[in-house]
């Protein structure tokens, strides 16, 4: 019984991996995707403006 005592931790790891691998891939694109860009787009155009602003 020392083997699956052995087995279980990296098992659960790779299990959590997986789901973690496969909620990055459905949240990319799609209805998403849009706000993501909007939200990058906003983060940009509000450093730039501070960058603007010092000069």
């Amino acid at each position: 019984m020392d083997y699956v005592s052995a087995l279980v931790p990296p098992v659960v790891m790779a299990v959590f991996f997986i789901a973690l691998v496969v909620t990055i891939v459905k949240s990319q694109g799609g209805s998403n995707k849009a706000k993501e860009d909007a939200a990058v787009d906003a983060v940009v155009a509000r450093a730039e403006a501070a960058r603007q602003k010092q000069k």
